[in-house]
């Protein structure tokens, strides 16, 4: 069934609280820690208000661990402290832990828990669709969680473009594109990876992002009424 929205304030405002949620998290799961980016959150206060999802429990967690670590970061981010969240990034992603919380949607779904196979080729061809390309095409593998996130945060980009342009038919195609995206894609696997990045992570502020994942993907199903699919593990 065709999802079809009703333009409303609440929809445009729930559209740039998704939009910067998951651009920022986008972000900070697919680049390696930046100290001057991450003093730059900080001294913005960006994880002093919730802008999406804000009764979703664990996005309130996550902006409750977020807030404790920004807060104690008051003398800027100490040499020591940026080291343990390169470390812990490494681990996490790209290191030689990362058999643990792999990153990569295809590996989710073989037992050789190998990259690059069918699931990478249909988020592609999701990107495609859009005007979009993985920024490492060929030597990284497209279904990274940050880049998908990213994919939501531009398709409701798209959608706010949409209400500007009062275009409610291209609206409703962008929020059905969203809907089987994540039915087919993030929420299949997102889930699993971010309980495992809460289990496994050594630094708050991995947890807490972990935790605001987890949490944006429950509100985000909510909001567009996708009913969960079954989740896969490793």
């Amino acid at each position: 069934m065709k999802y079809e929205a009703v333009v409303t304030d609440d929809l445009t405002t729930t559209l740039v609280g998704e939009n910067l949620l998951l651009r920022l998290l986008g972000k900070v799961l697919y680049n390696e820690p930046d100290a001057k980016w991450l003093e730059g959150l900080v001294f913005e206060q960006i994880f002093s208000e919730i802008p999406f999802g804000a009764e979703q429990p664990e996005i309130i967690r996550g902006f409750e661990i977020l807030q404790q670590w920004s807060t104690a970061q008051t003398n800027g981010i100490l040499e020591t402290e940026f080291a343990e969240l390169k470390l812990d990034y490494t681990r996490l992603f790209i290191g030689l832990d990362v058999h643990r919380t792999p990153p990569w949607e295809s590996v989710y779904y073989n037992r050789e828990r190998m990259v690059f196979q069918e699931q990478t080729l249909q988020v592609r061809e999701w990107y495609a669709r859009f005007g979009l390309q993985a920024e490492r095409i060929n030597k990284e593998p497209d279904d990274h969680i940050g880049l998908e996130m990213l994919f939501i945060a531009h398709l409701a980009s798209l959608a706010l473009q949409a209400i500007e342009l009062n275009d409610e038919n291209k609206l409703n195609d962008i929020l059905q594109a969203q809907r089987e995206f994540l039915s087919e894609h993030l929420l299949r696997w997102g889930p699993a990876w971010a309980k495992l990045v809460k289990q496994h992570a050594a630094t708050d502020f991995y947890r807490g992002i972990a935790h605001l994942t987890h949490g944006a993907l429950l509100a985000i199903a909510e909001t567009l009424e996708i009913k969960m699919p079954k989740e896969v593990t490793l």
